[in-house]
């Protein structure tokens, strides 16, 4: 099933160190993300303006993940979780769902899997009590330490909220620590984005995840990402409904019409679906009418473990375990 495009901009970086070979490869999605994500944080958007035209700076919009420039300086999340690494656990291959490939479709029939990326945040509580009401379960792809939030396994509320996930029936996966794209950066700090949020996530609910989404859908073959997802035990899990609510913070009926299109076009017998819960409109707007879409049809919410047909048990790892 074909999702909604987002068209792919090629912007060379004007100060980049030398061990950066290549021009940085940023996805038009990159930019709108990081002007969003500077709105939310209140402050000019610096990142966007620094990939179209090589600004630099120190100031918080420089210096603020996922926007940092890591390889210039202490970004604010150059932060590692209380506890041992996780880098060495043993990782077997478990289950039937694929290592190898991109997934982008379900399983399982008369389903949407609910996704929701770069939480949790000041609307996730509201979202799960949406999803409470409907008797939904979502997959939370979440990151560790962005956009000023804190670390999550540290900075309340949000440890309460994840427990309140994992209680509820839901998914717990990894978004990466900081929000970089997998691709643009060496094999170690790829490894350390992870782990970083392994340890963070185990520190909460005693175990981490083996789903993750790669930031700006941005994994490539070719930069090694994906062999070290493999290595470390990852699903790649990526979408075939955006509802672009990213696109559309304050023009949510844009997401509106583009769900209620995707979902009353025929043949398609499931969906893998991606929305923000730090999105405040795809929350408290977009989200009951989503559900209701989903309702008329009469199928389900579900994980996208569910929808792939893969039990529970498979979801995560514990530390030093499998």
């Amino acid at each position: 099933m074909a999702g909604v495009g987002i068209p792919q901009t090629t912007v060379a970086l004007a100060v980049r160190p030398a061990s950066v070979t290549a021009p940085r490869q940023l996805e038009g999605q990159q930019v709108a993300l990081a002007v969003l994500r500077s709105a939310i944080r209140g402050v000019v958007p610096g990142y966007a303006a620094r990939l179209l035209y090589g600004y630099c700076g120190t100031t918080k919009e420089y210096c603020s993940d996922p926007d940092c420039q890591w390889p210039f300086g202490t970004c604010d999340s150059n932060q590692t979780p209380a506890g041992p690494t996780t880098l060495n656990d043993p990782r077997p291959l478990i289950g039937q769902v694929s290592y190898d490939n991109d997934i982008y479709d379900c399983s399982k029939t008369g389903v949407v899997a609910l996704t929701y990326d770069d939480g949790p945040y000041q609307y996730t509580a509201q979202l799960l009590d949406i999803l409470k009401s409907y008797g939904f379960k979502a997959t939370f792809f979440m990151t560790g330490n962005n956009l000023n939030k804190g670390a999550i396994d540290v900075t309340a509320p949000y440890p309460a909220i994840i427990r309140r996930m994992i209680t509820e029936g839901h998914q717990v996966a990894s978004h990466t620590w900081s929000h970089y794209s997998l691709s643009n950066i060496p094999s170690a700090v790829r490894k350390d984005q992870m782990v970083k949020n392994e340890r963070a996530i185990a520190n909460i609910i005693g175990k981490y995840p083996t789903y993750m989404r790669p930031p700006y859908s941005q994994c490539s073959r070719e930069s090694g990402c994906w062999a070290d997802m493999k290595a470390l035990g990852y699903h790649r899990v990526y979408f075939d409904l955006d509802t672009q609510d990213y696109l559309n913070p304050t023009t949510i009926q844009r997401s509106k019409d583009i769900v209620t299109q995707i979902l009353g076009t025929g043949g398609a017998t499931d969906y893998l679906a991606i929305q923000h819960d730090l999105v405040e409109q795809s929350v408290t707007n977009l989200t009951s009418y989503f559900f209701d879409l989903i309702k008329a049809k009469g199928w389900k919410g579900v994980t996208a473990g569910e929808c792939l047909n893969d039990p529970p048990a498979n979801w995560y790892r514990t530390p030093g375990g499998r």
